[in-house]
Protein backbone atom coordinates (compact mmCIF):
# COMPACT_ATOMS: atom_id res chain seq x y z
CA UNK A 1 0.00 0.00 0.00
CA UNK A 2 2.89 2.76 0.28
CA UNK A 3 3.97 2.35 -2.74
CA UNK A 4 0.54 3.28 -4.11
CA UNK A 5 0.59 5.88 -1.39
CA UNK A 6 3.92 7.24 -2.74
CA UNK A 7 2.58 7.67 -6.29
CA UNK A 8 -0.93 9.16 -5.43
CA UNK A 9 1.27 11.82 -3.44
CA UNK A 10 4.04 12.54 -6.32
CA UNK A 11 0.84 12.39 -8.45
CA UNK A 12 -1.56 14.52 -6.37
CA UNK A 13 1.21 16.93 -5.53
CA UNK A 14 3.03 17.87 -8.86
CA UNK A 15 2.71 20.83 -10.85
CA UNK A 16 4.02 22.90 -13.38
CA UNK A 17 6.18 25.71 -12.59
CA UNK A 18 6.72 27.78 -16.25
CA UNK A 19 9.52 30.49 -15.66
CA UNK A 20 8.30 31.56 -19.31
CA UNK A 21 4.50 31.34 -19.45
CA UNK A 22 5.40 30.83 -23.55
CA UNK A 23 7.92 28.68 -23.69
CA UNK A 24 7.14 24.76 -22.08
CA UNK A 25 10.91 24.14 -22.43
CA UNK A 26 11.33 26.13 -19.21
CA UNK A 27 8.98 24.13 -17.30
CA UNK A 28 9.87 21.80 -13.92
CA UNK A 29 7.62 19.97 -11.85
CA UNK A 30 7.42 20.32 -8.13
CA UNK A 31 5.81 19.25 -5.39
CA UNK A 32 2.98 20.43 -3.84
CA UNK A 33 2.71 21.19 0.14
CA UNK A 34 0.24 19.43 2.04
CA UNK A 35 -1.37 21.63 5.01
CA UNK A 36 -3.02 19.60 7.24
CA UNK A 37 -5.78 21.86 9.12
CA UNK A 38 -7.14 20.71 12.09
CA UNK A 39 -10.62 21.88 13.03
CA UNK A 40 -12.37 22.85 15.85
CA UNK A 41 -11.63 20.34 19.27
CA UNK A 42 -9.76 17.75 16.94
CA UNK A 43 -7.00 16.37 18.77
CA UNK A 44 -3.54 17.32 18.41
CA UNK A 45 -2.40 13.35 18.71
CA UNK A 46 -5.02 12.41 16.09
CA UNK A 47 -3.62 14.96 13.93
CA UNK A 48 0.03 14.46 14.72
CA UNK A 49 -0.35 10.70 13.55
CA UNK A 50 -1.92 11.73 9.77
CA UNK A 51 0.59 14.05 9.51
CA UNK A 52 3.52 11.19 10.36
CA UNK A 53 2.22 9.16 7.84
CA UNK A 54 1.95 11.62 5.32
CA UNK A 55 5.56 12.31 5.98
CA UNK A 56 6.98 8.87 4.82
CA UNK A 57 5.77 9.49 1.25
CA UNK A 58 6.45 13.20 0.99
CA UNK A 59 7.94 15.55 3.28
CA UNK A 60 6.29 18.69 2.47
CA UNK A 61 4.07 18.58 4.69
CA UNK A 62 2.65 21.10 6.99
CA UNK A 63 0.81 20.59 10.33
CA UNK A 64 -1.02 23.95 11.89
CA UNK A 65 -2.75 25.01 14.81
CA UNK A 66 -6.21 24.38 15.16
CA UNK A 67 -8.49 27.01 13.98
CA UNK A 68 -12.61 27.03 14.67
CA UNK A 69 -14.98 26.14 11.95
CA UNK A 70 -15.72 28.83 9.59
CA UNK A 71 -18.77 30.96 10.82
CA UNK A 72 -21.01 30.05 8.03
CA UNK A 73 -20.51 25.93 7.97
CA UNK A 74 -22.84 25.48 11.18
CA UNK A 75 -26.07 24.02 10.48
CA UNK A 76 -28.04 24.36 13.55
CA UNK A 77 -30.93 22.27 12.95
CA UNK A 78 -29.00 18.75 12.61
CA UNK A 79 -26.14 20.09 15.07
CA UNK A 80 -23.14 19.84 12.25
CA UNK A 81 -21.16 21.61 9.47
CA UNK A 82 -21.48 21.93 5.48
CA UNK A 83 -18.49 20.13 4.32
CA UNK A 84 -19.08 22.72 1.15
CA UNK A 85 -18.50 25.66 3.14
CA UNK A 86 -15.39 25.09 5.11
CA UNK A 87 -13.33 23.53 1.81
CA UNK A 88 -14.51 26.92 0.53
CA UNK A 89 -13.39 28.82 3.70
CA UNK A 90 -10.19 27.04 3.75
CA UNK A 91 -8.88 26.77 0.04
CA UNK A 92 -8.38 30.64 0.55
CA UNK A 93 -5.57 30.26 3.23
CA UNK A 94 -3.47 28.48 1.14
CA UNK A 95 -1.39 28.93 -1.58
CA UNK A 96 -1.18 27.90 -5.37
CA UNK A 97 1.58 25.85 -4.41
CA UNK A 98 -0.30 23.90 -1.60
CA UNK A 99 -3.12 21.41 -0.81
CA UNK A 100 -5.31 21.10 2.28
CA UNK A 101 -6.67 18.61 4.83
CA UNK A 102 -9.36 19.70 7.51
CA UNK A 103 -9.78 17.46 9.77
CA UNK A 104 -12.59 16.90 12.34
CA UNK A 105 -14.60 15.36 15.12
CA UNK A 106 -17.75 16.85 14.40
CA UNK A 107 -20.47 15.61 11.77
CA UNK A 108 -20.43 17.15 8.38
CA UNK A 109 -22.14 17.21 5.27
CA UNK A 110 -23.24 18.82 2.14
CA UNK A 111 -26.14 18.71 -0.50
CA UNK A 112 -26.73 15.16 -2.72
CA UNK A 113 -28.82 15.10 -5.41
CA UNK A 114 -32.51 16.37 -3.96
CA UNK A 115 -31.06 16.12 0.07
CA UNK A 116 -29.97 19.12 0.95
CA UNK A 117 -28.11 17.90 4.32
CA UNK A 118 -26.37 14.39 3.88
CA UNK A 119 -24.17 13.37 6.42
CA UNK A 120 -20.59 12.37 4.88
CA UNK A 121 -17.24 11.36 5.60
CA UNK A 122 -15.55 13.79 3.81
CA UNK A 123 -15.63 15.87 0.81
CA UNK A 124 -13.19 17.47 -1.53
CA UNK A 125 -12.87 19.46 -4.72
CA UNK A 126 -11.75 17.33 -7.68
CA UNK A 127 -10.05 18.36 -9.22
CA UNK A 128 -9.06 21.18 -6.61
CA UNK A 129 -6.92 22.32 -3.70
CA UNK A 130 -8.74 21.38 -0.50
CA UNK A 131 -11.18 18.94 1.01
CA UNK A 132 -12.24 18.29 4.79
CA UNK A 133 -12.85 14.55 6.10
CA UNK A 134 -14.60 13.30 9.49
CA UNK A 135 -14.08 10.85 12.02
CA UNK A 136 -17.62 11.26 13.57
CA UNK A 137 -19.32 8.33 11.07
CA UNK A 138 -16.39 6.01 11.66
CA UNK A 139 -16.18 2.97 13.71
CA UNK A 140 -14.45 2.89 16.58
CA UNK A 141 -12.28 -0.78 15.75
CA UNK A 142 -9.52 0.50 13.58
CA UNK A 143 -10.63 4.33 13.52
CA UNK A 144 -6.75 5.30 13.00
CA UNK A 145 -6.72 3.62 9.58
CA UNK A 146 -10.06 4.48 8.41
CA UNK A 147 -9.57 7.76 9.20
CA UNK A 148 -6.13 7.67 6.52
CA UNK A 149 -7.72 5.41 4.23
CA UNK A 150 -10.10 8.41 4.39
CA UNK A 151 -7.73 11.35 4.19
CA UNK A 152 -6.26 9.80 1.12
CA UNK A 153 -9.75 8.79 -0.35
CA UNK A 154 -10.53 13.20 -0.27
CA UNK A 155 -7.18 13.41 -1.29
CA UNK A 156 -7.39 11.27 -4.46
CA UNK A 157 -10.47 13.45 -5.54
CA UNK A 158 -8.07 16.79 -5.42
CA UNK A 159 -5.79 14.63 -7.82
CA UNK A 160 -8.92 14.49 -10.15
CA UNK A 161 -9.81 10.84 -9.63
CA UNK A 162 -13.47 10.42 -9.32
CA UNK A 163 -15.67 7.60 -6.85
CA UNK A 164 -15.05 3.78 -8.54
CA UNK A 165 -16.66 0.92 -8.74
CA UNK A 166 -14.17 -1.46 -7.48
CA UNK A 167 -14.75 -2.25 -4.18
CA UNK A 168 -11.56 -2.49 -2.62
CA UNK A 169 -10.42 0.66 -4.20
CA UNK A 170 -9.37 2.89 -1.78
CA UNK A 171 -11.54 5.66 -3.89
CA UNK A 172 -15.06 3.62 -4.00
CA UNK A 173 -18.03 5.82 -2.60
CA UNK A 174 -19.19 5.36 0.98
CA UNK A 175 -23.09 5.50 -0.65
CA UNK A 176 -24.06 6.31 2.82
CA UNK A 177 -22.53 3.72 4.75
CA UNK A 178 -18.81 2.78 6.19
CA UNK A 179 -16.60 0.53 3.67
CA UNK A 180 -13.02 1.50 4.44
CA UNK A 181 -12.51 -1.90 6.19
CA UNK A 182 -13.15 -3.77 3.03
CA UNK A 183 -10.72 -0.93 0.84
CA UNK A 184 -7.27 -2.15 0.64
CA UNK A 185 -5.73 0.26 -2.22
CA UNK A 186 -6.08 2.16 -5.17
CA UNK A 187 -7.07 -0.72 -7.74
CA UNK A 188 -5.12 -0.76 -11.15
CA UNK A 189 -7.32 1.77 -12.76
CA UNK A 190 -6.90 4.57 -10.13
CA UNK A 191 -3.77 3.30 -10.35
CA UNK A 192 -3.13 4.18 -14.31
CA UNK A 193 -4.98 7.51 -13.76
CA UNK A 194 -2.23 8.97 -11.08
CA UNK A 195 0.75 7.64 -13.09
CA UNK A 196 -0.60 9.31 -15.95
CA UNK A 197 -1.39 12.40 -14.15
CA UNK A 198 2.45 11.92 -12.93
CA UNK A 199 3.84 11.62 -16.50
CA UNK A 200 5.45 7.82 -15.92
Amino acid sequence: MKYCVFILIISLFSCTNKNNENSNENSKVIQKVIVIQPLGDFKIDQAKKIFTKIKTINSNVVLRQNIPFPDNSYYKRRNRYRADSIIKSLRLNIGNDSVIVGLSHSDISTTKDKIQDWGVMGLGYRPGKSCVVSDFRLSVKNKNQQFYKLVLHELGHTAGLPHCAVKTCLMRDAEGGNPLDEEKNFCNSCKSFLKLKDGN
